[in-house]
């Protein structure tokens, strides 16, 4: 009877065993399946919790998981439809803030082994927060201008990373130079030649890669518990790319053995998106999982429009998502005017962008109310369309009587047409020569209101005329 009864007990551990490792088992591949990813039905589009989720955002910082008012910010950014940051790890002390991600000492030194839990709570509750209101994270992990050494924000000389003010290396050890007066884009500072494989690589550089690693694997022990991560390697890098694949490989092996699934890419300097430096994203799918084209975002009117069509023409046959995670142009800014960066946005998102985001101040309106109707008017436009279904026209082929700048078009031909008008205008649209009625609802996007709504008949063209002065999106629906 004992061992009729330890039998069966037996039995019942193992059964239970195999439930509870079918129920983890069951509840990770859930996860993965609400993961953000590239849209099953069109892979230039994102999907979260097994939906199109079209990426719409604007922030007030580089680094907002630093801000003392972040649960605000991302309220607000939620309440007007944004679901999108940038988030870099940065640790530069330019507002007041911030902290460091390591252990500072009771001599003033840093001890790279250890870590500061501020930096890494704050970093644990933003993951926290835009979890709760369904906010995707695009992660830079480095950026140049935090160990840069350029005119009064020498931030090199204070960095816990600097020789003299840690207690693990000296600048012989570690290849360090006391100073980089060269500004980021040069690629002069040796923090980031330590990748093997590297042209600039000395062994020597192991002595900080080691605590490079480990920033990096404490950062995934946070974020590859959350779902809404996306990961970029670095802010607008003039590095070789065998930098950031190390880390891209880096990230993807940790992940991995997390048992979980990670996009990963790297977005590079050039402002002409058409340029070599851009090409080694476009051509390895393999390795670079979607696409940053932020500099794009220096650009204007129809050239900007037409550099969007043109990367997404160049990558038909390996499509994966265009983000641009930073719009420039604010009047306070140097890289184009608050117009410009209203224009943008709009344009990335009818040229058939995956995501964007305004750039923080002052190169970019951020959160400002400015940028939170746009948002708002933006959402409200996706509301009414299948903007995965339709296809940017291109060249402006169904537009005529159109100027430079007066008018963009993405639809579903035949079904459903969506314009933007950056000032106003009137032009024609050219429709499938049979007579259909079709419903036009106009969008005053600085209030964020429908202003019209109709039905009228038409053949082979429509003239489509918000008239007066300001920004306007036009729906225009085959019944």
């Amino acid at each position: 009877m004992k061992k009729q009864l330890s039998f069966l007990s037996f039995m019942f551990m193992a059964l239970t065993l195999v439930c509870a490792s079918s129920f983890v088992f069951n509840n990770q591949a859930s996860a993965d399946e609400n993961a953000i990813k590239p849209y099953s039905e069109n892979p230039r589009y994102w999907q979260y919790n097994n939906k199109l989720t079209v990426l719409l955002g604007g922030t007030d910082d580089d680094n907002p998981f630093q801000r003392p008012n972040l649960k605000e910010h991302l309220d607000l950014l939620a309440s007007v439809g944004g679901n999108y940051i940038r988030n870099t790890m940065s640790d530069r002390k330019d507002k007041g803030f911030e902290v460091y991600a390591f252990k500072q000492l009771k001599n003033g030194k840093y001890d790279l082994r250890k870590w500061n839990p501020v930096y890494w709570s704050r970093f644990k509750n933003m993951l926290k927060l835009t979890k709760e209101r369904g906010i995707i994270v695009q992660i830079e992990v480095w950026d140049r201008f935090d160990y840069s050494g350029v005119g009064n924000a020498n931030r090199w000389q204070i960095h816990p990373y600097n020789p003299k003010n840690n207690i693990n290396y000296t600048y012989k050890q570690s290849g360090f130079a006391k100073t980089y007066k060269d500004h980021p884009g040069a690629n002069k500072q040796h923090f980031f030649y330590s990748a093997p494989g590297m042209k600039q690589y000395d062994p020597k550089y192991d002595v900080f890669r080691k605590f490079q690693e480990a920033q990096v694997k404490k950062m995934l022990s946070y974020s590859l518990k959350y779902d809404n991560v996306l990961y970029c390697m670095n802010n607008e890098t003039n590095a070789p790319p065998v930098w950031g694949q190390y880390w891209m490989d880096f990230i993807r092996k940790e992940a991995k053995a997390a048992n979980v699934e990670v996009m990963v890419t790297d977005m590079f300097d050039a402002w002409d998106i058409k340029s070599e430096d851009h090409h080694v994203v476009y051509n390895n799918p393999d390795i670079y999982d979607f696409i940053d084209v932020s500099q794009n975002n220096h650009n204007k009117k129809d050239v900007h429009w037409n550099n969007i069509q043109w990367v997404r023409n160049y990558i038909s046959k390996d499509i994966r998502p265009l983000n641009t995670v930073k719009i420039y142009g604010a009047d306070t800014g140097r890289f184009g005017n608050s117009r410009d960066g209203q224009e943008r946005f709009w344009r990335n998102i009818i040229g058939g962008m995956a995501a964007t985001r305004f750039h923080r101040p002052d190169s970019g309106l951020g959160l400002s109310e400015t940028a939170q109707v746009h948002i708002k008017s933006m959402r409200m436009l996706l509301e009414q369309i299948d903007i995965s279904q339709c296809t940017p026209d291109a060249k402006s082929q169904l537009l005529s009587e159109r100027e430079e700048n007066e008018a963009f078009l993405t639809c579903n031909q035949d079904k459903q047409y969506a314009l933007f008008f950056p000032n106003g205008g009137s032009v024609d649209l050219k429709l499938n020569a049979k007579q259909s009625n079709y419903r036009i609802q106009q969008l005053d996007i600085l209030s964020s209101k429908w202003t019209s709504d109709k039905i009228i008949q038409a053949k082979d063209k429509l003239t489509i005329a918000p008239g007066k002065e300001g920004y306007f999106a036009v729906v225009v629906t085959k019944q």
